[in-house]
């Protein structure tokens, strides 16, 4: 099938693809609870002929489209799960869920790999290998991508393609990038301990709260002066609590944070770096500093086979391709990099709002561009793989 009628299929998908996508925006569940999306997923790629695996997965599923002859395998990957958000959109199709919303755009990733499962399953007599559809849960709690791995869904896979929407590209545009595109995510506890007394006697107490505060600022420190120049990183305290009224000096204060890096070396030294500014500026007030480390998901590093790939299969269906500017919000797509070769790109969406925002939006225009290129890109990769 020439690119033009591969393009005309997915143009005649569009008005499903957007009913589902309508369907599981009004129907958002969040991570780990996605059962109902799970089971219209379901529904709609058995109604399409597709035989839809579980790998013992509670929520999520897997779909083999095989091709008429032996090959490599090729996974594209959509996430499902939505977020504990009160949608103000003012949708016709808003969130029928109380404080639940898909403010990221999943729904658009799962309705979009749908249509490219669609697509490829009408061409499996022209498939060399196999290509498997993964509809991963828990993507917004970093659990998914781990789950499904332990599962066995990479098994005999030889490469993975993903994306996410982005709202400031316009629809027909694609952002792609070798190397770091999303950083890692690391999580940080530290906990402050003094000696409490009364509010108006400070000189008989330790004040934690005045040791966390001095750390907050101090933290800071390690960006501007232990990374190099040439390298990113983010180091932000989310949460400092302390005290429990107004007239005492707790004994103790917690703070907690998130580190974000694009550099291996980078994020290796940042635990240890934390560790010494911590306790030592505790020190100086006469306090103590311990630090928890929650190694989290490696950054999304694109293989650059794969990325001249993705920007080939773009650029044969006329779409236009930029380079990727990079975030700092992380993905579990990278977790899937750690043992396949990929390529994640962002897909242009005409939207009004950043993802997480109550009043996302995004134009359904792009759900036919993005359905065709993944499938024309996972064509161009099982030929390429073989």
């Amino acid at each position: 099938m020439p690119l033009q009628a591969l393009k005309d299929s997915a143009g005649a998908l569009a008005p499903h693809l957007v009913a589902i996508r309508r369907e599981l925006h009004m129907h958002p569940e969040l991570s780990l609870e996605e059962f109902e999306t799970t089971r219209r997923i379901r529904g709609w790629l058995e109604e399409a002929g597709l035989s839809v695996q579980t790998f013992g997965l509670k929520t999520g599923l897997v779909v083999d489209i095989e091709g008429a002859s032996p090959g490599p395998t090729v996974a594209l990957r959509a996430d499902i799960d939505a977020l504990p958000v009160t949608e103000e959109t003012g949708l016709p199709f808003a969130s029928c869920e109380p404080g639940k919303m898909h403010a990221c755009g999943h729904d658009f990733h799962t309705a979009s790999m749908i249509g490219a499962a669609l697509l490829l399953h009408k061409r499996r007599d022209r498939l060399k290998g196999r290509v498997r559809m993964l509809f991963q849960p828990a993507e917004e709690i970093a659990a998914g991508a781990r789950a499904m791995i332990r599962a066995g869904v990479l098994e005999g896979v030889d490469a993975i393609l993903g994306m996410h929407n982005k709202p400031e590209l316009p629809v027909g545009t694609v952002g792609i990038r070798t190397g770091a595109l999303m950083a890692s995510v690391d999580r940080f506890e530290i906990r402050v301990t003094g000696k409490g007394g009364h509010g108006a006697i400070p000189d008989a107490a330790v004040d934690p709260i005045v040791a966390a505060s001095a750390i907050v600022g101090a933290l800071q420190t390690i960006v501007s002066r232990n990374v190099s120049p040439l390298e990113s990183a983010v180091i932000s305290v989310c949460r400092f609590q302390s005290g429990a009224t107004w007239n005492v000096i707790p004994d103790c204060a917690e703070l907690e944070g998130t580190v974000r890096t694009f550099n291996a070396d980078v994020r290796r030294r940042i635990p240890e770096q934390i560790r010494r500014v911590a306790e030592g500026v505790a020190a100086g007030y006469g306090a103590s500093a311990e630090l928890i480390w929650t190694e989290g998901q490696h950054f999304v590093n694109n293989d650059p086979a794969m990325a001249a790939l993705m920007t080939r299969a773009a650029e044969e269906l006329g779409l236009t391709v930029v380079e990727a500017r990079p975030t700092t919000a992380g993905e579990d797509f990278s977790v899937y990099q750690e043992h396949v070769p990929g390529c994640f790109i962002w897909m242009g969406t005409s939207g009004t709002e950043e993802w997480h925002h109550p009043k996302f939006t995004l134009n359904e225009d792009a759900l036919p561009v993005s359905a065709v290129l993944f499938a024309h890109a996972a064509e161009l990769a099982l030929e390429t793989l073989a």
